[in-house]
């Protein structure tokens, strides 16, 4: 708290200074002319004191010097009005030099776009190959997450004095989860509650799991008021440091909660951010510490916030060729999609458990829903990866994948939420919960980002891929293999045999003798709708690691 005292003892003194004459009028050598009464003086000082010393406690801005040049041209231009003489002329060279700082201040944006675009520069790769079909997506929406803790809302003890907090997903523990602290519902539940309850917990990978309330009291949190508001708290500690973002609730594999926020540096001139670390806050005592990126503790997944991942997109995407190209020419822009479930970016983790954030780029060109490429960006070091899919085929944007999705339930209006790009099957593909207009979750929907016509959905994942699997097998699109299947040769007798129709053609599914499960469809092989058990068959097939593998080419033995 002494730093802010001193901060606005300073900022007051220095301001009374500038604002009132020092002297009554402009002929200092007189006997007339005498010092302003030191009592008018200090009034002015308290009351500035008062006004500065608000201003940076409410608004939890950093009390570096750089943030006073807008007062600096105010008083300088006053201060040059009430004065005369010899006065008035320093005080009107201070009000230039402030004025001149202010123009630069306000137009650093025109000339450090180079520089931005440095610093959020992303290594580009062409082969999409993040995920495949052996992986389990953190599949359940946001929204319909949300709306399940809402209604598990009275497991929170004296429920009245709290309301659901801002949802974000993590991995606790070896299990992928949305987090929501319980918050404050006002000043006044503040002022008799002091400290909240604890958060909710839930599995963002099984659409069928119920929310958990963990009972941990916090009382540094977002809602909390005056000293006890985990912002202010921060604030207070690092009275100079530069955040950028919220802060965001981490939990460790304990289930004790801690509150984060990015911290890091300028570009140039207060414009623009680069991030360099973290400030993590024990909920419950206080306690603070800063970390680097470097040395980020294990539990932590998003060390670097959305917001921060969010700002880089877009100094990727626009300053390709500096800030003037951006409004213009706009030659080799690319607009990071809005469509992201956290500040415009979507949170997902690879096989390894690793976060990432996902974002896919659109041309700026309106009307246009072809996507140029997407992102990921590690969230605890920030670093990205710009993936561009193959240069000869056009894939469809997130908004393109939305737009499909409302006009096939345009009657029941459902709409999509979270659409991630997959590698499916060597197909680049849109995965994409839908909800109702109630929030709740109906069913996943898969479309193709480079063959739109082949879409799909199914009440699971797993189910709207075994569909999705059996209409790229129709012929519309291709089954070449995905990122990490090995196509292999096989000969073997049939056991068994399955066959389903599907539009025009048959789906037939066959257990051979070495006890897996193989699929394909008539389309790709005409034959196999003769298919029957003790056929010797040989063919192709993908080791996709599923219980049914796809087959590329079959040859029945007697009938070849």
């Amino acid at each position: 708290m002494g730093n802010i005292f001193i901060f606005t003892l300073i900022v007051g003194m220095a301001s009374a200074l500038i604002l009132l004459p020092i002297y009554k009028n402009g002929k200092q050598s007189t006997k007339d002319s005498t010092p302003l009464k030191t009592g008018v003086i200090l009034a002015v000082v308290i009351i500035l004191m008062a006004c500065v010393f608000a201003f940076y406690y409410f608004s939890n801005f950093d009390r570096n010097f750089s943030t006073l040049w807008p007062l600096a041209i105010l008083l300088t231009a006053t201060g040059a009005i009430l004065s005369k003489g010899a006065e008035r002329k320093a005080k009107a060279l201070l009000f230039i030099i402030s004025l001149i700082i202010g123009v630069y201040f306000l137009s650093a944006f025109m000339f450090n776009a180079d520089e931005k675009y440095e610093i959020a520069e992303m290594n580009q790769k062409v082969e999409i190959k993040t995920f495949d079909e052996k992986e389990t997506p953190a599949s359940v929406p946001p929204q319909f997450a949300r709306n399940k803790m809402k209604k598990a809302f009275g497991q929170v003890p004296n429920t009245s004095y709290y309301e659901l907090g801002n949802l974000q997903i993590q991995k606790v523990d070896g299990d992928y989860v949305y987090i929501a602290p319980v918050e404050f519902s006002g000043f006044f539940k503040w002022w008799k509650g002091d400290q909240t309850q604890g958060y909710f917990s839930l599995s963002a990978t099984d659409s069928s799991a119920n929310p958990t309330f963990i009972k941990s009291e916090m009382v540094y949190t977002p809602s909390s008021f005056f000293n006890k508001n985990v912002e202010r708290h921060i604030r207070m500690n690092y009275s100079k440091k530069i955040f950028y973002g919220d802060v965001q609730l981490e939990i460790d594999d304990k289930g004790k909660p801690f509150y984060i926020r990015s911290y890091g540096k300028f570009i140039s001139a207060r414009n623009g951010f680069d991030v360099e670390g973290i400030v993590v806050v024990d909920s419950k005592s206080g306690e603070t510490k800063e970390y680097p990126l470097s040395e980020v503790p294990d539990f932590i997944d998003g060390a670097v916030s959305p917001e921060v991942v969010s700002l880089q997109n877009s100094y990727f995407g626009n300053f390709i060729h500096g800030f003037w190209n951006s409004k213009f020419g706009k030659s080799d822009v690319k607009l990071p999609s809005d469509e992201g479930t956290e500040a415009n970016v979507s949170p997902i983790f690879d096989e390894k458990g690793v976060m990432y954030y996902f974002t896919d780029f659109t041309s700026p060109k309106e009307g246009v829903d072809s996507m140029l490429g997407y992102s990921l960006t590690n969230s605890r070091t920030g670093k990205a990866t710009y993936y561009t899919g193959n240069p000869d085929q056009s894939y469809m944007d997130s908004q393109g994948a939305l737009q499909i999705i409302e006009k096939k339930f345009i009657e029941k209006k459902w709409h999509g939420q979270m659409p991630i790009l997959y590698n499916f099957y060597g197909e680049a593909s849109w995965l994409t919960p839908v909800l109702d207009s109630n929030g709740f979750l109906q069913n996943y929907f898969i479309v193709s980002a480079a063959n739109p016509e082949i879409s799909v959905y199914g009440l699971t994942p797993n189910e709207a891929l075994k569909q999705y699997k059996t209409a790229l097998q129709r012929g519309k699109g291709t089954v070449n293999g995905s990122s990490k299947a090995e196509e292999k040769q096989l000969s073997g007798t049939v056991l068994r045999v399955y066959k389903e129709k599907s539009g025009d053609f048959t789906v037939v599914s066959f257990l051979l003798d070495n006890h897996k499960n193989y699929l394909i469809s008539s389309e790709k092989a005409p034959l196999a709708i003769y298919l029957k058990e003790g056929d010797h068959v040989s063919m192709s097939y993908l080791e996709t690691g599923e219980d049914f593998l796809p087959v590329k080419t079959l040859k029945i033995e007697g009938l070849q």
